[in-house]
């Protein structure tokens, strides 16, 4: 192992290799060394704008005993692959959402990982986020009562304003549209806040810009303890703030991006103060290697995120 860890990005294919690619930059433990892609273009530009070197040898640099890790920001069609080759040469990962297109493929590389004692960790960022770390407060001191109700919602003008790259249309690289990918967010939100189990999950999708895949989705669950949860999502809005809504037996939670977190109850309603964002994903990643731990509730999350993705697709066949 080095020091600091050395990281390479596999594929440009998503919109967020440059910002991970930077995170390895920007964190004190890591190093940035490489950026690998199967389109070589696409991989060099990205090498460029990042300041290190690119290379079309996969193989060859996952040989590099210099290399500690990788960030994955590959299509998830091919993350079984990708990721199974990664994990072969013992090098650690982060990796972009989803972890799989599959549940079963989720398993077998999550144990997979646990076999080579490769630290593995999916990029969930919105539960580092203050708002969520009151949420989880709020939550925990039973607060609300019974939980009835939720919604979350996150959208924006992907593609209204064209500004996702063509590939993200494609389902038999991407798996899907808006919900496989911008609702991943709103989708792990709802499962910490109503659990992971459901009973139900129906799907509304819409492709209002004529692209093939959902560019606009609604997912309705119900939970063992009749709680009902709405995920919101879609590449068609402008100007839709992120908002979380739960409410329960003894009072509701209502916040909204730009706006107060708000508390009511029997007694009126009352701010709640937003703290600070805790470690982000990749700062969590880094630390688990160094102190050889396992991200045990990260890849319980992707995991179920998976699941909940794909029966929501199943639903709106």
């Amino acid at each position: 192992m080095t020091s600091p860890l050395r990281i390479a990005v596999l594929s440009a294919w998503h919109v967020h290799a440059e910002e991970y690619g930077r995170a390895a930059i920007d964190h004190p433990g890591t190093e940035l060394v490489a950026v690998w892609d199967d389109d070589a273009e696409r991989g060099a530009a990205l090498a460029e704008t990042l300041g290190v070197e690119f290379t079309a040898d996969l193989e060859g640099l996952l040989a590099r005993e210099d290399l500690d890790g990788v960030t994955v920001t590959a299509a998830t069609t091919v993350h079984r692959e990708l990721l199974g080759r990664v994990i072969a040469a013992g090098k650690h990962i982060f990796t972009e959402k989803l972890l799989a297109p599959t549940v079963a493929e989720c398993d077998e590389l999550i144990a997979a990982a646990d076999d080579a004692g490769v630290v593995l960790t999916v990029s969930l960022p919105r539960l580092s986020h203050g708002y969520t770390v009151a949420l989880r407060e709020i939550l925990d001191a039973g607060r609300l009562g019974r939980l009835t109700y939720s919604r979350v919602r996150l959208a924006h003008n992907g593609s209204t304003a064209d500004w996702l790259p063509a590939r993200f249309y494609d389902p038999a690289e991407a798996i899907g549209g808006a919900f496989a990918d911008l609702a991943a967010h709103p989708v792990y939100l709802t499962q910490l806040i109503l659990g992971s189990e459901t009973t139900s999950v129906r799907a509304a999708y819409t492709d209002m810009t004529g692209r093939g895949v959902e560019d606009n989705a609604a997912v309705t669950i119900t939970t063992p303890d009749g709680a009902i949860g709405v995920i919101e999502t879609g590449f068609v809005t402008p100007s839709s703030p992120f908002s979380i809504e739960v409410h329960g037996t003894e009072g509701s939670l209502l916040f909204s991006e730009g706006s107060a977190m708000r508390l009511g109850t029997a007694d009126g309603w009352e701010e709640i103060p937003v703290p600070a964002d805790i470690d982000p994903p990749f700062a969590q990643w880094v630390q688990a290697i160094g102190s050889g731990s396992r991200t045990t509730e990260n890849l319980d999350r992707a995991r179920s995120l998976t699941e909940l993705v794909v029966a929501a697709n199943a639903a709106a066949v």
